[in-house]
């Protein structure tokens, strides 16, 4: 470390002040400029974390159009936590890392690792969990898996960035120890763990500061704290002072205009600088973490890792992942897994069946190669022997139908209009102002019409569904992009487009109905639960998602996904809504302090309708011989599979104390693989063991099977 400092300080004194400026903000709408008499290359970003980017131009939000920037779409980072399997994240991690390099990218912005405070959130798809251990230890090894390829990890945001509604004014009211508890606590492990290269500012307010030129949160946390010496990159147009950014401990300012010169930390502040009104040694601090980056990159030795995209190794590590992230919340019939050889007719409904999602949700979106839908994953894996039928059973409106995860090439630029986001609904937001009588009418027509044109579709599926030849219906719903996507929120979490009614009127005519819910984050299922047998929820799964679907629903795979946060029965009992705020637009209290997602369900007795750490397998385990080892800080046990399918299991544990104002915390987890019939024990080791507690294990934060006093 002392001797890249040495070596960036040497660099440092060839440079010239405008060739500072230069390096510390963007010259390009990814990238910085270099200093190409010094051999001194430009920072070159992209958006991740579910792939790299396609490339777009340099001073517009307009693709370049080749075809040589297809990559590997991998699964969201909800998908990952679900996992709950560190190995995978490091994996997937791996995966982003090689392609970003094998792009001739330098830094990856990702992986998202804002707290789930509110299932809401637009852009929830894209964060780990409600919860700061399994955030962290997910996020570390995600990190370690993208830094192993000379390309910077960069960690986002930082912090409380917890809504899309007004995001760029909004500031965030929170006391410093739930900040401290709940939200820092996982950018914390990013760096020590992980560590994270480089690390992005969040584009909201706290403590009448914005994030990204924030003295308490870059200097006196990160810097002086934590001891982080990476890299400080700014979200796209989070800037709003030249003076507070300059002096913050910000490295790098990025936008979403193309007037490069003009931004804050661009020609403003060199004639600060040469006017004496900010001191030039100021900017040597960034400019000479930026070239230590660059060393531990190898961009200046040239011993650099060349990398390599959309090969048969990473395609298969994204089908790995999906399969593992995919939960089964119920199944009390067990009409799952479905024998292949008994399935002679097989009847699908539902939009997203056939619906392609990576091209969509905002600056995750990905420029796939393919896409395996799971209308194609279960005929192609049926085969020829097996008739699969389809039907839409509901749609959206038309003209957005016909243009899934259509963008405008200004999206970037358009999103931080008015402040950046909005809360959304089913129904577009109509100015009254600006509205004229005659588009009133109009959509009062088209609205007619739409409800007209659902309900035929409804009849035509139930009539369907009603056949006694169809050995299995399945039903694929659930969102789309139009609602889990950057720059807005939900306005709740019901299922759009009259979902509820044809679910209801599906199970009436099959109660043997497989329900396949595909979401970013939990939707409502109170109108029709406790009439389905059979739930599946599967995330926004990647490129290989129909397959992986597929491979879970004919039993070629045994599910094992885990939830990553709460599944309430309606948003109203998330402590966000029930005791404090979300989607406000100038300021939002988080008054329910520390207690976030189970821990709020735990202290007040709320009962969700599938809790924190919930999935289903078609094996069963039990849980035998609890022990503790202090010294060691290791809890063991041992997990027996009873049932007919090999399988694995998450050991989960939680820890419960006398004077706690948490009922339980999730301490450690380990995902292990059982044989049927057959034993394994599984030894945990916690990051600190505390005496007079209980340390309870189970297969969820509501399924505990064991306890031991320590």
């Amino acid at each position: 470390m002392e001797n890249q400092r040495e070596r960036a300080k040497e660099i440092l004194k060839q440079l010239t002040l405008q060739e500072k400026i230069d390096m510390i903000h963007g010259s390009q709408l990814f990238q910085t400029k270099g200093v190409e008499r010094l051999g001194i290359p430009p920072l070159k970003m992209s958006d991740g974390p579910m792939g790299v980017r396609q490339e777009f131009l340099p001073a517009q939000w307009k693709a370049v159009g080749l075809n040589d920037d297809y990559v590997t779409y991998l699964p969201c980072n909800s998908a990952l936590a679900s996992t709950w399997n560190r190995k995978q994240a490091l994996e997937i991690g791996s995966v982003l890392g090689e392609e970003a390099r094998g792009r001739g990218k330098d830094v990856i912005l990702g992986p998202g690792i804002n707290i789930k405070r509110s299932p809401l959130c637009g852009r929830n798809f894209e964060y780990f969990s409600e919860d700061p251990y399994l955030t962290g230890e997910m996020a570390a090894a995600y990190i370690q898996g993208v830094q192993l390829w000379d390309v910077a990890a960069c960690v986002k945001h930082f912090a409380v960035n917890n809504q899309e509604t007004q995001r760029l004014w909004v500031e965030v009211e929170i006391d410093e120890q739930s900040l401290r508890e709940i939200y820092f606590p996982a950018f914390y492990d990013a760096i020590k763990q992980g560590g994270a290269l480089t690390l992005m500012g969040a584009y909201n307010k706290l403590y009448s500061e914005h994030c990204c030129q924030s003295e308490f949160l870059l200097n006196q946390v990160l810097r002086k704290e934590w001891g982080f010496e990476g890299v400080i990159i700014s979200d796209w147009g989070g800037v709003h002072d030249t003076e507070l950014a300059a002096n913050s401990q910000l490295d790098i300012e990025m936008s979403v205009t193309d007037n490069f010169d003009d931004y804050f930390m661009a020609q403003p502040l060199k004639k600060k600088i040469e006017n004496g009104e900010i001191k030039e040694e100021v900017i040597d601090e960034k400019v000479l973490r930026i070239l230590m980056l660059m060393q531990k990159l190898h961009m200046l030795d040239g011993e650099r890792k060349s990398g390599a995209y959309n090969t048969d190794k990473h395609r298969q590590k994204a089908l790995e992942a999906a399969r593992e992230s995919i939960v089964l919340l119920k199944n009390e019939k067990q009409v799952l897994p479905l024998k292949k050889e008994n399935l002679k007719r097989v009847l699908l409904i539902g939009e997203n069946a056939q619906c392609l999602h990576a091209n969509g949700g905002g600056s995750a979106e990905i420029k796939a190669l393919y896409e395996i839908s799971p209308l194609m994953g279960l005929k192609s894996q049926l085969g020829g022997n097996a008739e699969v039928d389809y039907t839409l059973g509901y749609c959206r409106k038309e003209d957005v139908s016909k243009k899934e995860g259509a963008q405008t090439e200004n999206w970037q630029e358009k999103s931080l209009e008015h402040g950046g986001g909005a809360q959304k609904t089913d129904k577009e937001n109509i100015e009254n102002n600006d509205a004229k009588i005659e588009n009133i009418i109009a959509q009062r027509k088209e609205s007619i019409s739409l409800e007209e044109k659902r309900k035929e579709l409804r009849e035509k599926a139930v009539c369907l569904a009603k056949e006694k030849t169809y050995d299995a219906v399945i039903y694929i719903g659930g969102l789309n992009h139009e609602y889990d996507s950057e720059g807005n929120d939900r306005f709740d979490m019901k299922l759009p487009y009259e979902q509820d009614i044809l679910i209801e009127e599906l199970l009436k005519v099959r109660d043997d109905l497989v329900i396949v819910i595909q979401a970013g984050s939990p939707v409502e299922m109170e109108r029709w639960i406790e009439q389905a047998n059979t739930v599946i929820f599967y995330w926004y799964a990647g490129m290989e998602g129909g397959n992986a679907l597929a491979n879970v629903l004919l039993g070629k795979v045994n599910p094992s996904g885990k939830l990553p946060e709460t599944f309430y029965k309606t948003h109203k009992d998330c402590s966000a809504h029930a005791v404090g705020e979300f989607a406000k637009e100038k300021s939002v209290a988080y008054k329910e302090g520390s207690y976030v997602g189970y821990r709020y369900n735990d202290k007040y007795q709320v009962e969700p309708r599938f809790c924190f750490g919930h999935g289903l397998s078609y094996t069963s385990f039990v849980y035998t011989e609890a022990s503790l080892d202090f010294e060691k800080k290791q809890i063991s046990c041992i997990i027996e599979n009873t049932g007919a399918y090999d399988g694995s299991e998450v050991v989960q544990i939680y820890l419960r104390k006398d004077g706690s104002k948490f009922f339980q915390e999730l301490k450690g987890f380990e995902k292990i693989f059982v044989k049927a019939g057959q034993k394994q024990q599984v030894t945990i080791t916690l990051r600190e063991m505390e005496k007079d507690s209980l340390y309870c294990i189970g297969s969820s934060s509501r399924d505990i099977r064991l306890s031991i006093e320590c």
